[in-house]
């Protein structure tokens, strides 16, 4: 007879949390455990850049939300894209959605992840809804342009002369929550404003505050936030192996953990992806160099690090050979939808 093995609580509560950066609240993350069996979560991916290494963070988040008996939703937010400075010309939300989806879809694939309970979503597909629109004219009644700038401040890009539409951003990401039926939504850290933006927004309406949780941003390969609008800063999906070692032996690696990128995703993605898998990490190394060396988690691997045990080179290389690894069922999906790429993201 086949053993269904079932969770507790608390183990699906540490799941939630591990790797996580803030949780709005835990109490409250608790308490929706004890109340339903299956709970809603989504995360709102703006279709704007072309996907990079950093959302391998979200992507295993999602799967740790799907493991811990979530029905998890992926947000595909044309709507915000184009909203944000018109990062997604208008005319191109439709092959970015088909792009992102295809992608992320790979990525998911590529991590095991059991898509049971996962769908995705567009926004535009309940945006445009009557009674959606009636809470934006709402919600846009009760907040002044300070308060959206400062909520949307850490995601929307505001020049000198900021555009209209960056501060009504952050008041369709607070009814998103609302207009899918979610009990939490999850981000990157930067989401942070906007999150309590709606925590503190939803009572005025009537609705009931959700549970947001948060993980930290990926550093860039130049220290700071990874970002897809800066091409050194980041190692595209689909870059090619040579691409992926010549990106990382550039990177910014000091024997520090403050904007080490290369350290960062040792830590929150190749580390627990290896614990997930039941493997561990294996640093080649000359043996006149000491010779290889096995960790089994990350505090060990960054504690040798700190203390000069293991070279800054060797961790590259670890780190290249990692990433190809990762990439390399991605790019073999995405074989032969090369136009797809391309009319997403015209040169």
């Amino acid at each position: 007879m086949k053993i269904i093995e079932i969770m507790n609580i608390k183990q699906r509560f540490d799941l939630i949390k591990r790797n996580t950066q803030e949780i709005l609240t835990e109490d409250e993350l608790t308490q929706l455990l004890k109340e339903k069996k299956n709970p809603r979560a989504y995360i709102g991916l703006a279709t704007t850049g072309k996907v990079h290494i950093g959302y391998f963070i979200p992507m295993i988040k999602v799967g740790d939300f799907l493991k811990a008996d979530f029905k998890f939703t992926i947000l595909l937010a044309d709507i915000h894209a184009h909203l944000d400075d018109q990062k997604a010309p208008f005319d191109l939300l439709d092959r970015r959605i088909k792009y992102y989806k295809e992608i992320i879809s790979a990525m998911i694939s590529a991590l095991g992840i059991n898509t049971k309970n996962l769908d995705f979503k567009r926004g535009k597909d309940f945006e445009l809804d009557k009674n959606y629109t009636l809470d934006v004219y709402r919600l846009a009644a009760l907040n002044t342009f300070d308060r959206c700038k400062r909520a949307a401040a850490g995601v929307v890009r505001f020049g000198e002369n900021p555009k209209l539409s960056g501060f009504i951003y952050p008041i369709l990401q607070t009814l998103d929550e609302q207009y899918m039926d979610m009990d939490v939504q999850y981000g990157g850290i930067d989401q942070r404003k906007i999150l309590t933006f709606a925590r503190e927004n939803h009572p005025k309406l009537g609705y009931k505050p959700r549970v947001d949780v948060m993980t930290p941003m990926l550093p860039g390969l130049q220290g700071s936030k990874m970002s897809s609008s800066e091409e050194g800063s980041k190692i595209d999906l689909l870059d090619s192996p040579e691409i992926v070692s010549k990106k990382i032996q550039k990177a910014h690696c000091p024997i520090a953990v403050e904007d080490n990128g290369v350290l960062a995703f040792l830590k929150y993605v190749i580390m627990v992806n290896k614990k997930d898998n039941n493997e561990k990490l294996k640093i080649k190394r000359p043996s006149k160099f000491g010779g290889n060396i096995t960790y089994s988690n990350y505090e060990k691997l960054e504690k040798d690090y700190l203390n000069n045990k293991v070279h800054p080179m060797d961790l590259k290389n670890t780190v290249s050979e990692e990433v190809n690894k990762l990439l390399e069922p991605i790019r073999k999906k995405m074989e032969g939808k090369e136009d797809l790429v391309e009319e997403a993201f015209p040169k």
